[in-house]
Formats: structure tokens, C-alpha cells, sequence
């Protein structure tokens, strides 16, 4: 690890003390150096401490499992390999009208550990920079990444595509004025790229510029593509236009036609339009399963509040009382949706239809 963080200091001008964030990330990496060693029992043994401490770590079922494949024991290896599908099967995976390494529904521990091998080995190339900050970002772990890009930028001043990562990692860190900014270059450089116009409208929505959000959304919702249905129906319920959300919403459940998001999106969007909902859905009682039994009363308030116990779950069902609230009490959904905005992070749905139901409240 001494060596890593010296040749890193030689790219960065400082050194970074921040990395392994984890255990998990630790053992990681000293799993996979006893692999290229040819010790892959004590890789194996190294990770059963990830899965006796993390066993929602999917990564770790999956190397384990490759490791003891390697050692001729393939049935334990098959058990493995299942253990981290249905984890990955568990998974949510992000928005898909945000840039494709934060949609991914996996752990990316494993490849954090393998992209510091090459970086270690690699002097003076973008790409695994790139990379390793790509797998910190979606592990949540953004200042990992901004030093990441912040070495490639270094390397190759002005990148737009890094400029644009940079702008991500600020965005997650909360650096909202830097991220806007940051996108500000990215967005002159490359002005249809729908990335950069995705991130640019969360960071000028955080900073309250909504009417600039929306610019970009709009702008964002021209550009893609009809077939990706899915993400321009996420950029319609960003903007809180149900009328442009639910043909983009329908289009999506054709593809997708068991994803419950989409059901309870387009729900939701009929409602706000006064439109008759359906109640013909199988009965879920995983999340979001509360949520659609919300809109057909099959689940109150207070038990839907009691079953949220994450932020995400805890904004998303607070925007739905809010829907629900909006024609008989205003003053409750507008209690809701600034409740949304209070918890939720800028970068949920939620968080922006909050924010313009809120405007059209006159709040």
C-alpha cells in the first residue's frame, strides 16, 4: 500500500491517506496480491472476512468463487457464483437518465482493487485513472474520485470527459457552485452531450436555479434518443411533466414490464393528471410495494413512514403522501414536498418534482 500511495504522490503532488476507505476495500486488495502471488487459499481465507462482516458484498461471493474455481473446487465455486447473482438481482440500479457508472446495481470494491494494480504498474496514463475514479463514484465515495480525475486532468488538461467526472464527484460532494462551474467547461466543450446537461441541472437545482435546471432538462429530453424510453421518461418526472412522462413511462413498462418503478411512476403521473389508475399489479411486499399500496389505499401513511428506513425509501414515500395530499390539502403536500427537499440529495427524482411541484404551490 506505501508503494501505491508513493507513486500516486509522484501524479497528484500529495499524498492520499484516504484510500482504502473500507476494510472491505483492504482486503480486497490484499486478496487479489495473493492471488498474482499463487497463494489463492489465502486469498479465499482473506475473503471470508468480507463475507462473515459485509455479506451484502457481492464482489466478495464473486472473487471467492473464481479463487476456489481456480483450485479445482467448482461446486463451492457454482454456490458462490448463484450467492452473488441474487445479490446483484437485489440491486436498484440508478436513474437512467444519469451517466452509466452510476447506474450500475453491483459493488465495484473488486474493480477499485484491481484498477490501484494497474495505476501501481502504469505510469502516466489517463485511462485507469479514469476508471478508478468511475468505480469510487459508484461506490459513493466521491472525493477518492475528484482526486482521481483531478491526476488525469493533470495528465491531460482540459479533457472534457473528465471535466465532466470532476463535475460528478463535486456534485456528490455537496460543492455545488464547483460542479456547475466545472460543468460550465464540460458543456461548451461537448454541448449535446446529455450527461453533462443531466449533472448541470441537479447542481443549478441544488443552488435554487430552477428555471436553468429546467433548461438543460429540456435540452437533455431533446437529445436522447426515442428507443431510450426509461430515461426520458426520468427527465419528464424531473421536470415534473406528467403529460411528456407517461407515454415515455408506458413505452418503458413494454420493455420492462415487471419493473415496479416504472408501474408506480405512471401511476403517479395519471394521478397528477386526474386520470384513472389501475390496480392491477401483483401484490409486492418488498419496496417499493408499500408505495403502490399507498395510491390504492391497501397501506396508510404511518405504516408506509414505518416501513421507510432509508433516506432514498424515507424521500420517496414523503413525495408520494405529498401526490396524494395535493387536491384536498395543499398546505399538507406542500408540508411534504418540503420535506423532500429538507432529506432528499439533489440528485433523486423526487427531490426535482418536489421542487417544481413546490413552485407551482407558490412556495
Amino acid at each position: 500500500m506505501d508503494a501505491w500511495r508513493k507513486s500516486f504522490d509522484f501524479l497528484t503532488g500529495r499524498r492520499l491517506a484516504i484510500y482504502p476507505k473500507t476494510k472491505e476495500e483492504g482486503a480486497f486488495l490484499h486478496a487479489h496480491a495473493l492471488a498474482r502471488a499463487g497463494d489463492l487459499k489465502g486469498a479465499v481465507a482473506t475473503l471470508n472476512g468480507i463475507v462473515a462482516t459485509a455479506p451484502d458484498v457481492a464482489a466478495a461471493f464473486e472473487a471467492q468463487g473464481e479463487f476456489l474455481d481456480m483450485l479445482g473446487q467448482t461446486e463451492k465455486a457454482m454456490s458462490l457464483y448463484e450467492a452473488s447473482r441474487k445479490l446483484k438481482k437485489g440491486l436498484r440500479p440508478g436513474a437512467p437518465d444519469r451517466p452509466f457508472f452510476l447506474r450500475r446495481a453491483s459493488r465495484a470494491t473488486a474493480e477499485i482493487a484491481s484498477y490501484t494494480s494497474v495505476v501501481q504498474n502504469v505510469k502516466h496514463r489517463v485511462l485507469p485513472l479514469i476508471a478508478r475514479g468511475n468505480a469510487f463514484l459508484s461506490e459513493g465515495q466521491p472525493a477518492e474520485a475528484l482526486t482521481d480525475y483531478e491526476a488525469a486532468l493533470k495528465l491531460k488538461p482540459g479533457l472534457p470527459d473528465v471535466l465532466g467526472l470532476k463535475a460528478e464527484a463535486l456534485l456528490m460532494l455537496g460543492r455545488f457552485a464547483q460542479a456547475a462551474a466545472t460543468f460550465d467547461g464540460a458543456c461548451t466543450a461537448q454541448p449535446r452531450n446529455t450527461d453533462f446537461l443531466s449533472g448541470r441541472a441537479i447542481a443549478r437545482l441544488a443552488l435554487g436555479r430552477l428555471e436553468d435546471a429546467d433548461v438543460d432538462w429540456r435540452h437533455q429530453l431533446d437529445l436522447l434518443p426515442r428507443e431510450l424510453a426509461s430515461a426520458r421518461a426520468c427527465v419528464a418526472l424531473r421536470l415534473a411533466d406528467y403529460e411528456k412522462a407517461v407515454p415515455e413511462l408506458e413505452r418503458a413498462l413494454e420493455k420492462e414490464p415487471h419493473d415496479p418503478y416504472w408501474q408506480l411512476y405512471r401511476m403517479t403521473a395519471l394521478r397528477r393528471l386526474g386520470h384513472p389508475i389501475s390496480t392491477s399489479f401483483p401484490e409486492l411486499k418488498t419496496w417499493p410495494g408499500p408505495l403502490l399500496g399507498l395510491h390504492i389505499k391497501a397501506m396508510s401513511a404511518e405504516e408506509l413512514l414505518a416501513q421507510a428506513d432509508t433516506p432514498q425509501w424515507k424521500a420517496e414515500a414523503l413525495f408520494q403522501l405529498g401526490v396524494l395530499a395535493l387536491r384536498d390539502d395543499p398546505a399538507e403536500a406542500r408540508r411534504r414536498f418540503d420535506e423532500v427537499v429538507s432529506k432528499a440529495p439533489p440528485s433523486m427524482i423526487e427531490y426535482a418534482a418536489a421542487r417544481h411541484e413546490l413552485a407551482r404551490l407558490g412556495s
